[in-house]
């Protein structure tokens, strides 16, 4: 059976072949009525780089799309702090697959900058099993810091990168900016790493 070209999705692929060489992912795939067409996981730098696919156009574009952007134009990522664990855990995939969800349900344009308040724990514990408890309850969306934009033949497309942040740092940001907040996390943590286990839950214990 012959496949359809998928020139977004290759390029993603070979974007993500020249960020990680050598290196497999663990992928895995959503229903085909679902928000995205699936999730990777790279193993990186004392982190798992997560990166979506479904949200820019994968196949082909059509003659209505708008050919300067690929789908809604981004795809979104999300770093997490690695252990010793061998293996991706499962709830980021969870988590970045709910919020394509939102995306395409609420029609979030989303850009570098906005914010998005759970008000709860943003690995979805207790809900999902293997998902740590943490105090940090809502992300702000920066452009992934070494995938930036990427040019498709289907259009532009930004990698935006999910960043949890605690209650405490999403007032600071809706009070005084959000980019001085994210430049002093990002002081002693330049890729913007989310560490579920920097916030205790509930929030405010030490």
């Amino acid at each position: 059976m012959t496949q359809c070209p998928a020139p977004g999705q290759d390029a993603i692929d070979a974007a993500l072949a020249a960020l990680y060489p050598g290196s497999q992912p663990r992928r895995v795939g959503f229903p085909s009525d679902g928000a995205l067409a699936c999730c990777v996981a790279y193993p990186a730098a004392g982190h798992w780089h997560y990166i979506s696919y479904g949200l820019s156009e994968l196949h082909e574009a059509g003659p209505e799309e708008d050919p300067e952007f690929s789908g809604w134009g981004f795809e979104l990522t999300l770093r997490v702090r690695r252990g010793d664990e061998p293996e991706p855990p499962g709830w980021p995939f969870d988590i970045v697959h709910h919020l394509a969800r939102q995306v395409n349900t609420r029609l979030l344009l989303l850009e570098p900058g906005h914010r998005l308040d759970l008000r709860r724990p943003i690995t979805g514990h207790p809900a999902l099993p293997d998902a740590p408890p943490t105090g940090l309850t809502a992300f702000t969306l920066v452009a992934d810091p070494e995938l930036g934009e990427l040019a498709t033949p289907n259009g532009k497309v930004l990698f935006l990168q999910a960043v949890g942040v605690t209650a405490a740092e999403q007032a600071r940001m809706r009070a005084g900016g959000t980019a001085a907040v994210l430049a002093e996390l990002a002081r002693d943590n330049p890729l913007l790493v989310t560490d579920p286990a920097r916030a205790p839950w509930p929030p405010g214990v030490a």
